[in-house]
């Protein structure tokens, strides 16, 4: 049976997705949320306007984005701290499987001794695996997951289209 190969070179590029995540990738965590906008400024109620055309909604998003990137962040972080805990047998989860990786790591190698019982990492890891497999498929991660993308790119979008450019922006943009 063949091989099916995706080529995603050019679906980024036509896309024109192949630089635009550089910059966030070499930016620290501090740097990254350094331009986060107040509150009043992103929800400054006197900028919210209806598009006139496409073009000009286009141009929306595109600035907006750019200038509220911190925000927009943050709005990801917050959706998906509520999408955890809505989802408490997720959070479990996630919970049991870093918490169970994070103790057979600390045993460094050498078998858990219980006194009754013995078991080698491996056995650890394989009882996890045989645990925390069903309560992950029963905990919808795909969901979750799908819920997320969505209300973030309509909220992010959303306040992107509607928000309007400042007046200096348009005024540094133009040709003298």
């Amino acid at each position: 049976m063949a091989r099916i190969t995706i080529p995603l070179d050019a679906l980024t590029s036509r896309l024109n997705l192949s630089g635009r995540f550089d910059s966030v990738r070499s930016q620290s965590l501090v740097n990254r949320f350094a331009n986060l906008k107040g509150v009043g400024e992103f929800l400054d109620l006197k900028r919210l306007s209806k598009p006139r055309d496409m073009g000009d909604m286009q141009q929306r998003v595109n600035y907006n984005l750019s200038y509220f990137s911190s925000n927009y962040a943050v709005v990801f972080v917050m959706l998906s701290i509520y999408s955890l805990l809505t989802n408490l047998l997720l959070l479990f989860v996630i919970i049991l499987v870093v918490g169970g990786m994070f103790g057979i790591s600390k045993l460094g190698g050498r078998d858990l001794d219980v006194g009754f019982a013995r078991a080698t990492p491996s056995q650890l890891y394989t009882a996890m695996l045989v645990v925390a497999v069903p309560l992950g498929i029963w905990a919808s991660p795909i969901t979750t997951v799908l819920w997320l993308v969505g209300a973030s790119a309509v909220t992010i979008l959303g306040h992107a289209s509607f928000m309007d450019r400042p007046i200096e922006a348009n005024f540094s943009e133009e040709a003298v």
